[in-house]
């Protein structure tokens, strides 16, 4: 194994470590997570109303509050997350039977056909992750996708309290912040971005032209 593979490698051990020993902690702001999804995909539902589409995955999953709102609107369900307890926390959450949770590594390939789903979404995962990282999960996402694909994280208007705790856990927000909406135009036909909170944004990413009012 060459060294940048092996160093990949440890550091995917590294980081699931890490989230398997704070994923308790995730749990207990489950509700608020709910609460707040809920709230902000109404604020989207003139531009795309995600309850047309008959399923989605959500990558990244965590807990399983974005895949409890996304059933409650309809769609057939598949969480995906690579942390073992956090599966585990997000199959407890759940009142139903009809959310499919997988343990998977986007960056490794997604067990998926290609077009298996129509909408693909990942929520405070992609500023977490390197540069050619999040290039690897666009493509990914961009595979497995029929129609949508949602980025649903950090916007520009950033916080001095936001910078030091992402500063800390040694991730590539502010990367991400900067290149974020060039990234996903190189990868897909049409990209819009809706800020839905004070710092939170949607960026809309559409794999047919006819998607988002283009002709």
């Amino acid at each position: 194994m060459s060294d940048y593979k092996m160093g990949k490698e440890n550091n995917k051990i590294k980081s699931d470590k890490i989230f398997n020993a704070i994923a308790p902690i995730y749990g207990l702001f489950y509700s608020f997570q709910i609460k707040n999804y809920k709230r902000n995909f109404n604020k989207i539902k003139h531009l795309v109303d995600i309850s047309l589409y008959k399923n989605i995955i959500d990558i990244g999953c965590g807990t399983g509050a974005l895949c409890n709102i996304l059933n409650q609107n309809g769609l057939n369900v598949t969480g995906v997350d690579s942390v073992a307890k956090m599966l585990d926390l997000a199959k407890k959450n759940q009142n139903t039977d009809d959310i499919n949770f997988v343990q998977a590594n986007t960056l490794e390939g997604l067990p998926f056909a290609d077009k298996s789903f129509d909408i693909s979404i990942t929520s405070y995962v992609a500023h977490g992750l390197k540069e050619n990282e999040r290039k690897v999960m666009y493509k990914e996402m961009r595979r497995i996708t029929k129609y949508l694909v949602i980025i649903y994280d950090y916007n520009d208007r950033r916080s001095i309290i936001t910078d030091i705790v992402e500063w800390l856990e040694g991730g590539d927000y502010f990367n991400f912040i900067k290149n974020i909406k060039n990234e996903l135009i190189e990868c897909f036909r049409n990209v819009k971005i809706v800020n839905i909170g004070t710092r939170t944004a949607c960026y809309i990413c559409s794999l047919d032209t006819k998607e988002l009012g283009q002709n």
